[in-house]
């Protein structure tokens, strides 16, 4: 317990004395029975170099918010040259036109096959792995949730791009969540990844769109509403309860950030709560929260009564930065949790691991 504590705290120290670099300037019932002997002909389109699971890794990149329709994939190419092990393509992998009338998700199907031609990208494919989640725009709907009447078909269309198999956890149940653990005994690294669309319930609208702090949703008590549905929050309990010497948990959306009436953790606070809850009960194992989705990077961290306070790392976007010119106020969002400002050029975030010196 000692060692780990020292591991968090030299975390810590690292972390918030970072700073961001610009890469450039401004279910199974639901599945049973599927047929997947016979995959169309995009299966796979999306796979990347896969790595041993014994590999210790030492250089991780993650990165969310990529718009195909901009035409701007310099990024992908920093991230290669920066040469990580790993990528955690930590949602909103594409940007389709909105088209939801359509349970065939046409435009949908065009952004994913836009993303598999992409060279640069291919490039960043074959020399590390990528582990992909969605958020709202390649779940198929802005802000969407559980409410999304196709979330069953672009499900599939994800499992299918990203060549996910047929023996996966992922492909014979709801929901795309996982586990990837790597490593040998002393340098294990556990990544939890959440899905924080497809069982969600839908958040309270604001009563003042626009004004500060209240944007789009407000927060909202209800105790019938959920994150991430019962079998997803069973399954994530299980997960924190393994043996890893350092874990990730990428959540699309952000977990500590209370400045901003956007999507986030902080719009169903009990659930929040219920997360902080599980992060406490697994106090004996450094810890660090990896999201995306705002279009700005930043760091952030809070005392949620674990040994040491809560780190999170927000790195967005790509290529779809907040520096736009109709997006620049947000950076003067308010930022109780945050250290430091916020980032809003094009970006993706570098963790470096030491094992040996546990930092």
């Amino acid at each position: 317990m000692g060692r780990s504590r020292a591991i968090v705290r030299r975390m810590r120290a690292c972390i918030a004395g970072a700073a961001l670099a610009a890469v450039f300037p401004a279910g199974a019932a639901e599945h049973a029975g599927e047929d997947r002997s016979s995959p169309p002909a995009y299966f796979g389109a999306l796979k990347s170099r896969a790595l041993d699971p014994d590999t210790s890794i030492e250089r991780l990149a993650f990165g969310s918010c990529f718009k195909t329709q901009r035409r701007d994939d310099r990024v992908f190419e920093a991230i290669t040259a920066w040469q990580p092990q790993l990528f955690v393509f930590a949602g909103d992998t594409l940007y389709p036109d909105w088209d939801d009338s359509n349970a065939d998700l046409p435009l949908l199907r065009e952004a994913y096959a836009a993303l598999a031609a992409n060279g640069p990208f291919a490039i960043l494919r074959g020399s590390a792995e990528v582990l992909p989640v969605w958020d709202d725009h390649d779940y198929g709907r802005n802000d969407g949730g559980a409410d999304f009447p196709y979330r069953s078909e672009s499900e599939r269309l994800f499992l299918d791009y990203w060549g996910i198999p047929a023996a996966d956890p992922r492909a014979v149940r709801p929901g795309i969540y996982f586990r990837r653990t790597l490593g040998p005994a002393g340098k294990r690294l556990q990544l939890i990844v959440l899905d924080t669309r497809y069982f969600r319930s839908p958040l309270r609208r604001t009563d003042r769109r626009g004004a500060r702090g209240r944007e789009r949703y407000v927060p909202d008590a209800d105790p019938a509403k959920t994150m991430l549905g019962d079998a997803q929050w069973s399954w994530l309990e299980r997960q924190l309860k393994e043996e890893a010497d350092l874990r990730l948990i990428v959540s699309s959306i952000q977990v500590l950030a209370d400045g901003h009436g956007w999507e986030g953790w902080r719009q169903l606070p009990g659930e929040r709560e219920r997360l902080y809850e599980l992060l406490r009960a697994a106090d004996d194992t450094p810890l660090l929260v990896l999201s995306g989705d705002r279009h700005v990077a930043g760091f952030y961290q809070l005392d949620i009564g674990r040994s040491s306070p809560l780190l999170e790392f927000t790195a967005s976007a790509l290529n779809n930065p907040i520096s736009m010119p109709d997006r620049l106020h947000a950076l003067e969002e308010p930022g109780p949790n945050r250290v430091g400002a916020l980032y809003g050029e094009s970006n993706f975030g570098g963790l470096q691991i030491d094992w040996n010196r546990g930092v």
